[in-house]
């Protein structure tokens, strides 16, 4: 599994060989990495601040959300879901937060480009809603609803701001898993699941990578 998206652009910093997900560049589209080091950091603020809501919530790496959960084949998919979803024999996930990505299954040239979130509120275990937040028109629309049809979770619409760059998406996928997670251990209202007033941080996130 390599990383994605790919930096193929001239206006965009070439992307790090630095695995680890602590070197961000300034213009530096994130690949899995950064996106999977910052998830782990915001699990261990959940877990020290609001276990309860930390053992409900599950922040998919995005190299099993992209590879397994929606372009794996049915088994290969449900035994990652099962893993997933179960811990210690007990399904305790209520909330699952999954990257979206639009690399391809089959040309190992394209990547992928952009970034994308989704998560699954399964507090109904047997009618899960998928909400999808895109910083740039929707490009990943198609994909996420095929995600949630696969996790047979019925797609809501919501309102995402939209980035003002080229390089930004990722940053829109992890400061807003950490926005909604936010309102989530404070106890959501219905009308907060919407992320229009999301206001992302670069610098911010460099720095947490770094750390």
């Amino acid at each position: 599994m390599s990383a994605f998206p790919s930096t193929t652009s001239d206006a965009l910093e070439a992307p790090s060989p630095d695995r680890s997900g602590r070197v961000l560049g300034a213009g530096e589209w994130l690949g899995d990495q950064h996106i999977l080091r910052d998830y782990e950091l915001l699990m261990q603020d959940l877990q020290q601040n609001d276990p309860d809501l930390a053992a409900r919530t599950r922040l998919v790496d995005p190299l099993i959300a992209h590879y397994q959960l929606r372009l794996g084949l049915a088994s290969v998919m449900l035994a990652a879901f099962q893993r997933i979803v179960n811990v210690g024999g007990n399904d305790t996930a209520d909330f699952l937060f999954m990257p979206v990505s639009d690399a391809s299954a089959s040309d190992p040239v394209r990547r992928g480009t952009h970034w994308s979130l989704l998560l699954v509120d399964r507090r109904e275990r047997a009618s899960p809603v998928a909400y999808h937040y895109d910083s740039h028109r929707g490009q990943n629309d198609e994909l996420a609803e095929r995600l949630a049809l696969r996790l047979r979770a019925r797609l809501e619409s919501v309102r995402m701001t939209q980035q003002r760059n080229d390089y930004d998406c990722g940053v829109f996928v992890v400061d807003g898993t950490r926005t909604l997670v936010s309102r989530l251990s404070e106890r959501w209202r219905p009308a907060e699941l919407h992320l229009d007033n999301l206001i992302v941080d670069r610098l911010a996130l460099r720095n947490r990578l770094a750390g």
